[in-house]
């Protein structure tokens, strides 16, 4: 869907200011879907602020160049690192943190619950009308060491403490948390070793690209479960299937390393895993939570305020009066 607006058109959304609601009428917008032809140049060089249409940024990100007006990107993902590296000078790049806190959380206890419980044997014995009965693992009396403890850690958490685990937080820093105390990445080789489940949320930069590397997976006690709902690239894709094809470790990955997976990679195959495409934030949960932020940066920008959640600060980010 392509749509102007009367009048020079200041921002691009993906959806019309009437669905987001709570903004002013006649708001100065284009809408792009990011499946419809993008809009023209005309439109593009009066842009200031630009909404990633999500699960469509590989449509988006050539027109971040073709827009000098541009002030603020937003996506409506909390991972960002494929969008920095299109970024112009002096732009503001904005996250969408909490947008997808539910979603995640919700998949990742999913993940962790299937993969202990045997799940993918249950539905292979389904399918062969097969009638398997054993013992599997419970999440009851583990303890789960969730690597990244941000909005979506935070989340995760929450959905695992009825399940009478115990969970151990870690953060690029100690500090004390409303749950409990968060842990260094630092002491990560002392705590890999008495962890069952290790969950890791955190974003991809340069520091933890392949933080989940030979030395770490091997750390990991023998059974343990390693659970990845953060970006694909934090796993050595390369260890991790020597620690499955060994036996010796699981895994549950919504992200991999290529994404996505092509058919024939090893990674299908090996044993002990359990692949979902990427569908953390996917989900009835997203569309809601979506214009709720629209909501709230879009009528900051309207505004004159400094948005929120910026992951890269420009050199100016506040709507220019008119």
């Amino acid at each position: 869907m392509t749509a102007a607006r009367p009048g020079a058109a200041r921002c691009l959304l993906p959806y019309p200011p009437e669905e987001i609601g709570g903004l002013p009428a006649g708001l100065p917008a284009a809408v792009w879907d990011g499946v419809a032809e993008p809009p023209g140049a005309e439109v593009l060089r009066g842009i200031e602020f630009f909404c990633l249409p999500y699960m469509h940024h590989p449509r988006a990100l050539p027109l971040l160049s073709r827009m000098p007006a541009l002030r603020v990107v937003q996506t409506l993902t909390a991972g960002v690192d494929d969008v920095l590296p299109h970024l112009p000078a002096g732009v503001t790049a904005c996250n969408a943190r909490g947008l997808h806190d539910a979603s995640t959380a919700e998949l990742a206890l999913t993940l962790i619950l299937a993969s202990l419980r045997n799940v993918p044997a249950f539905v292979r014995d389904q399918a062969a009308q097969r009638w398997n009965q054993a013992f599997h693992d419970s999440l009851a009396d583990r303890r789960v060491l969730i690597v990244g403890y941000g909005s979506i850690g935070t989340a995760i958490e929450k959905r695992l403490r009825p399940f009478e685990c115990e969970v151990v937080r870690v953060a690029r820093t100690e500090r004390d948390a409303p749950l409990g105390p968060v842990r260094a990445l630092s002491e990560l080789p002392a705590l890999l070793p008495d962890a069952d489940v290790v969950v890791l949320v955190v974003p991809l930069t340069e520091s933890t690209r392949h933080l989940a590397d030979a030395a770490f997976l091997s750390r990991m006690k023998d059974g343990a479960l390693l659970v990845n709902v953060a970006r694909g690239a934090v796993v050595d894709t390369g260890a991790l299937l020597a620690e499955l094809t060994a036996g010796r470790l699981r895994a549950a990955l919504d992200v991999t390393d290529p994404e996505p997976l092509p058919p024939g990679h090893p990674l299908w195959s090996a044993p002990g895993v359990l692949i979902s495409p990427h569908v953390g934030g996917p989900s009835s949960a997203f569309r809601p939570r979506a214009l709720r932020l629209l909501r709230e940066q879009v009528g900051r920008w309207v505004a004159g305020a400094p948005p929120r959640h910026v992951v890269r600060p420009g050199a100016e980010a506040v709507r220019p009066a008119d």
